[in-house]
């Protein structure tokens, strides 16, 4: 059976356009009976394209890689998603068109806080396990018992988390900062993370002198970055969606902003299309990372990362994989655990095994979830980018040459460049 992408409508009634679905098989199964159907969407176009498409992959990966081995509990897994676009509006219509008339066994999340917060609580009323994928908080107006996310970013302060390495970094230095401006795009992930800079700088004794949103259909950045230089911040935190992201470097490097720190919360600089877009740009930029290619990491995912590098090329996505591909892998290993450990679709049954246990994936080991689906232990990663010219290709974003792991301290491969100015010349 092929993996060939169909088009048909959506129902009215429940509040969905045409959007584009696929069912997902391996070529063959070497289990047998009705199949395991999981229902997500995946945003295969819109801004969050270049991160969802390599979620898709990994997911399908895991489907092919799952019914080679025999499926789950003896039966094949089918997967069914489709393109939610990008666009919350459509999440409510993709997750209830997947219950009510898919009739899928299981459900598992879309990409992105702004896409898994509309799906909560379509899902909460079919009282359905969710593993949410890189959702920054999204259950904490819901409270939502089975809810679970696969995000580093995750833990008791997840808000908080997202940045607080980059807090940690500028105040070791010395002398130490004083000074902080923070830009935020209006929206669902940015207001949750520039809610946890603010609590940061409180923690560590930074004084806030410039904090406001901007439109995400924002495409003229000089005002922010202006208004920002008038202040003569000495950190610059920006928590911002990838197209947003972009415009906010690209001003910043045309206007010749350069505070002491600057980066934290920025979706899209990760991504390979946008690092090859901003190249040098990227020097001395501070920011979130969720996984990187160090050998200490790459060991227990090389070989999905190969089977994911030999594919992608050929349908014209992400060729590396890093931010999201593999993440689309373990949020499914992590939910065919909690099925093989309960030996059961049932979804009070799986809650409560996730609850209760610690899943290990080709990501991360030792995950435990806490009452509200956070995770125990966040791993957040931030990096720094360094050294880039205008000749970096994929052999540079392939390896770890360009950036270095300045927290946590058990996965820093090296120290920060300060103050920022000083790895524009590195």
């Amino acid at each position: 059976m092929s993996n060939r992408i169909t088009r048909r409508g959506v129902n009215a009634g429940i509040g969905a356009a045409l959007i584009s679905p696929a069912l997902a098989s391996a070529s063959a199964f070497a289990a047998s009976g009705e199949p395991i159907k999981i229902g997500f969407s995946m945003a295969q176009t819109g801004s969050l394209a270049g991160a969802g498409q390599q979620a898709l992959l990994g997911a399908k990966i895991w489907e092919e890689d799952t019914n080679a081995k025999g499926g789950l509990l003896g039966r094949p897994v089918k997967l069914i998603y489709y393109d939610d676009q990008t666009n919350p509006s459509l999440i409510p219509g993709i997750y209830t068109k997947l219950m009510d008339v898919d009739k899928v066994d299981l459900v598992i999340g879309p990409y992105g806080t702004n896409l898994v917060a509309p799906a909560i609580p379509v899902v909460m009323q079919k009282g359905k396990v969710f593993i949410g994928l890189f959702a920054l908080d999204a259950n904490a107006q819901f409270h939502y018992s089975k809810y679970f996310v696969m995000l580093p970013t995750s833990g008791p302060h997840p808000r908080e988390i997202l940045t607080e390495g980059l807090f940690q970094v500028a105040a070791a230095q010395n002398p130490k900062p004083k000074t902080i401006a923070i830009a935020a795009e209006d929206a669902e992930f940015s207001h949750n993370a520039a809610d946890g800079a603010r609590a940061n700088a409180k923690q560590y004794g930074f004084k806030i002198i410039y904090d406001k949103n901007y439109p995400p259909s924002t495409t003229d950045f000089s005002p922010v970055i202006r208004a920002i230089q008038a202040g003569n911040p000495d950190i610059v935190v920006i928590c911002s969606y990838p197209n947003t992201s972009v415009g906010m470097l690209q001003s910043a490097t045309e206007l010749g902003l350069k505070p002491k720190i600057m980066g934290g919360g920025m979706v899209g600089l990760q991504y390979t299309a946008i690092k090859s877009k901003l190249k040098s740009k990227l020097n001395g930029i501070v920011n979130y990372e969720n996984w990187v290619p160090s050998p200490k990491l790459m060991k227990p995912a090389a070989a999905f990362f190969k089977k994911y590098q030999a594919r992608a090329p050929g349908i014209g996505i992400d060729p590396l994989g890093y931010y999201l591909g593999g993440w689309g892998y373990a949020y499914l290993q992590v939910l065919a655990q909690a099925v093989e450990g309960t030996k059961s679709l049932n979804d009070d049954k799986l809650a409560n095994y996730l609850h209760a246990n610690a899943f290990n994936s080709i990501m991360i080991d030792g995950v435990r979830f806490t009452k509200y689906g956070e995770w125990v232990k966040p791993r957040q990663l931030q990096v720094q980018y360094h050294g880039i010219t205008d000749a970096a290709n994929l052999e540079t974003w392939r390896g770890m040459s360009y950036e270095t792991v300045v927290t946590p301290p058990d996965y820093a491969t090296g120290n920060v460049i300060y103050p920022y100015a000083n790895a524009l010349k590195a």
